[in-house]
């Protein structure tokens, strides 16, 4: 009895608006063939390109906040002129935050440079000498001298970097645009030697009372005022100061080296990469920075390691009223040739990535005060007759 069964097409057209065929044949599995990958092993694709999309979403949000802090920084600050006061200001709170804020972050890296550099027997290696401070004096004790370390080199930093600029604008107003650009390096190297001249002698002070604390076993005093307080008790003023000639010994070719070589390796980057430095963002250019600065630091810590150890020596073993010449040969009589290059490999790491960090950082806040970064400066635009 066919006529009481509803005919195909009958049953179609009932269905047909609540189950497409349509979908049914897009939603229908294909047979899975013998080469194809079962897809429950590659989970973790799914789960990276989750992560990497999640990554972008948040560097997206950094970033509008920070153009968002930038804009209001540079509306409060005003427009910044290139070499005007503002810039000047800038440039030297720049320069606190980056040396200030590093040279903090490595201190742990930096008391094991000092104690080996006055007893390079004290340990075999780095992780041997945190695993044995943190366990006589806790987690505090991998940090000994942090505070002085702060103060001083944030000082130091004001006036190296705030320095740089000011002498090289004024050097290069001496000699002339053409001059200054021929005869750059040199413009680089005077510069910087005369920002140092001044910066160390803000960070003297500081650098006494932090190889103080970071050599002697326990420290000798608990912090940074403390410790001014009884060098200044003990040996007047001039005690914070025993060691300025050896800091300039040790930082002013360390800046030198630092600032030319930073200049000229950003320089021969952007000569090699296609386009002009204009043509690459803050990310790029920050980029280029980071990696010029490591250049650098590792330059500097060759050429300032010899002075960098007499520094140490000096502040930990200079007898009271011995002269600056009799202690620099009576402790290199001591440690000989070799023993002023205790502890390079430590520091060719510390002050490379250091470096690299405090240009980052540098031109990072020169660029969130709407200033152009350092280094890969153009030739004079000659004036068309």
């Amino acid at each position: 009895m066919p006529f009481t069964f509803p005919s195909q097409t009958a049953l179609r057209h009932a269905f047909a608006p609540a189950v497409p065929q349509e979908s049914q044949r897009q939603t229908a599995a294909a047979p899975r063939t013998r080469y194809q990958a079962r897809p429950e092993l590659y989970s973790a694709f799914s789960v990276a390109d989750d992560a990497k999309h999640k990554a972008e979403q948040l560097s997206e949000k950094a970033a509008a906040e920070f153009n968002k802090a930038s804009h209001k920084a540079q509306e409060k600050a005003g427009k910044i002129e290139m070499y005007s006061f503002k810039y000047f200001a800038a440039c030297t709170f720049g320069g606190l935050l980056a040396c200030g804020l590093t040279h903090t972050a490595v201190t742990p890296l930096d008391l094991v440079k000092c104690r080996r550099q006055v007893d390079a027997n004290m340990y075999k290696g780095n992780f041997e000498a945190w695993g044995k401070i943190g366990r006589a004096e806790g987690f505090r004790g991998i940090y000994t001298g942090w505070g002085p370390t702060f103060w001083g080199y944030s000082a130091q930093g004001a006036f190296k970097y705030g320095g740089y600029e000011i002498f090289k604008k004024v050097f290069a107003d001496v000699v002339g645009e053409d001059a200054a650009y021929r005869w750059k390096t040199s413009l680089y190297l005077s510069a910087s030697a005369s920002a140092e001249f001044f910066a160390d002698i803000a960070l003297c002070p500081f650098e006494a009372v932090k190889v103080r604390m970071q050599t002697t076993i326990p420290p000798f005093a608990t912090g940074t005022v403390p410790g001014l307080t009884q060098i200044i008790t003990k040996e007047g003023v001039s005690g914070l100061y025993k060691g300025l000639y050896p800091l300039w010994g040790r930082q002013i070719p360390y800046t030198m080296m630092k600032f030319a070589s930073f200049e000229t390796a950003v320089e021969m980057i952007y000569e090699g990469l296609p386009g002009q430095k204009s043509d690459y963002g803050k990310g790029a250019q920050t980029g280029v920075s980071f990696l010029g600065g490591y250049i650098a630091g590792i330059l500097c810590a060759i050429v300032s390691h010899p002075a960098d150890v007499m520094v140490s020596k000096l502040n930990a073993e200079r007898q009271a009223g011995e002269g600056f010449g009799a202690a620099t040969g009576r402790i290199y009589q001591k440690i000989g040739f070799m023993g002023l290059w205790n502890g390079l490999p430590v520091r060719i790491v510390m002050i490379g990535t250091l470096t690299g960090l405090q240009w980052m950082i540098y031109d990072y806040f020169k660029i969130f005060m709407g200033l152009p970064t350092t280094g890969g400066q153009a030739p004079p635009q000659k004036e068309q007759k």
